[in-house]
């Protein structure tokens, strides 16, 4: 790569990470000007058309990149494990929220656009999301089951529950430290309170009998 390319590349990457910072501050996309975005980077206007052809385009991109971040957390801490009976909720936890603590911005910027003023992005989110929760499904049906024998369908809707859930916990975390209520007493009561949630989820699906399910839907049909 020469080094004009490289350049290049460095003022795209900037200019992904000015969107995210702003984002982060509190901006929603929709509402971001190319002149707020350029001149975090020192860049004027015209510039930003160097790299991209228009703001959606930037847009698309970020969605990408940080769901491939995204996927790559969730992936690392296989959230499916947590289906067995003896799975170390309080180390999964532990290790979910310094992933998030890390990187606030990219579920800053993931959880707000899904509800953003910008159709386009909203709907590559869902799509997004849509892939997650498929990933996750699958990665559920490989787990050895502890009572019954679940249904694409069950676990389908388990694995919508657990990534819904996950952007909550990570958005409450988030804001948790943002309003400066960084007392380890309110973060123990945070996490035993998420930990229940948890146990209550997995506590409940696994006294579910599939068979019934079944039954109610073919009445329902």
């Amino acid at each position: 790569m020469s080094i004009r390319d490289e350049r290049k590349q460095q003022s795209r990457q900037a200019l992904l990470d000015a969107a995210l910072s702003l984002s982060s501050s509190g901006l929603s996309f929709s509402s971001m000007s190319l002149r707020e975005i350029t001149r975090s980077v020192g860049l004027v206007p015209a510039a930003f058309y160097r790299h991209f052809q228009d703001q959606d385009e930037l847009g698309l991109e970020l969605v990408d990149r940080v769901a491939l971040q995204l996927k790559r957390v969730l992936h690392q801490l296989k959230l499916a494990t947590l289906f067995q009976p003896d799975a170390d909720i309080d180390l999964h936890l532990h290790q979910f929220l310094n992933a998030v603590q890390q990187h606030p911005e990219w579920w800053i910027f993931f959880s707000a656009e899904r509800w953003g003023g910008s159709t386009l992005l909203r709907q590559a989110i869902a799509r997004e999301i849509d892939s997650l929760v498929d990933d996750l499904s699958h990665d559920l049906s490989q787990v050895k089951q502890p009572q019954h024998l679940y249904s694409t369908q069950d676990l389908q809707s388990l694995a919508n529950i657990l990534i819904n859930q996950s952007l909550n916990w990570a958005m409450s975390w988030i804001n948790l430290t943002l309003q400066g209520n960084t007392d380890s007493i309110q973060q123990l009561h945070f996490k035993q309170q998420t930990q229940r949630q948890i146990q209550l989820l997995f506590g409940g699906i696994a006294h579910v009998d599939p068979a019934c399910v079944a039954e109610m839907l073919d009445h329902e049909t």
